[in-house]
């Protein structure tokens, strides 16, 4: 399948770390995602671009032991080092899974959340990856995406940029939040309709 390729500037992998876990505590910004996305027990969840898991780590025990955490990745290092901190820290409730830079390779139909925290922009394909996603989501699953509001060659994704993407494929809009005390926002959306043909996807300006 073709899919369009984004005209704009896609940021390099630079790390797997965003910020360091104090620092983002410190702002509490995992606690302001959660409640925003209205994560609860025994939901089953995909942390794309899992990194180190400061997601992962934190969403396994509030999902609880009816609930599942995937942690997703394309750096096998990266993946490897997370499975040894799931194990250390015991986490039955968490499954590790190597992705594809341009495919997640998410099982169908299996998720109430899809978060995508401060990578976004480091996507190659963006339009064939959220293509794929939407597959993942259960009939009211969310996709959920943080990221800078700043250009995407500086690491970050405009928000008209990322509304616009993510409508090319078929998404709405159904929650939009400044994060406190940073140049942060919570984007949330829901598939609505067939997902498009590849070659019927639009691609949005710079």
């Amino acid at each position: 399948m073709a899919f369009p390729a984004p005209q704009r500037p896609v940021a390099p992998i630079v790390s797997s770390r965003y910020l360091n876990e104090d620092a983002r505590d410190s702002v509490g910004e995992f606690e302001t995602v959660v409640q925003l996305a209205e994560i609860r027990e025994g939901m089953f969840i995909a942390d794309i671009g899992a990194g180190e898991g400061y997601y992962t780590v934190r969403l396994a025990p509030l999902v609880g032991e009816e609930g599942r955490v995937l942690a997703q990745d394309i750096v096998p290092a990266t993946l490897e080092d997370l499975g040894n901190r799931v194990q250390r820290e015991r986490l039955d409730n968490v499954a590790l899974k190597l992705g594809e830079p341009n495919n997640p390779l998410l099982p169908e139909a299996s998720f109430d959340r899809v978060l995508m925290i401060h990578m976004y922009h480091e996507i190659q394909q963006p339009y064939e990856f959220i293509w794929h996603v939407r597959s993942a989501l259960k009939r009211d699953g969310r996709v959920v995406v943080v990221d800078a509001d700043r250009p995407t060659d500086r690491h970050g994704t405009p928000p008209r940029l990322l509304v616009c993407e993510f409508s090319a494929v078929g998404y709405e809009l159904t929650r939009f939040e400044r994060l406190a005390d940073t140049e942060s926002y919570f984007a949330q959306f829901e598939a609505r309709g067939p997902k498009p043909n590849p070659r019927d996807i639009p691609v949005c300006p710079l």
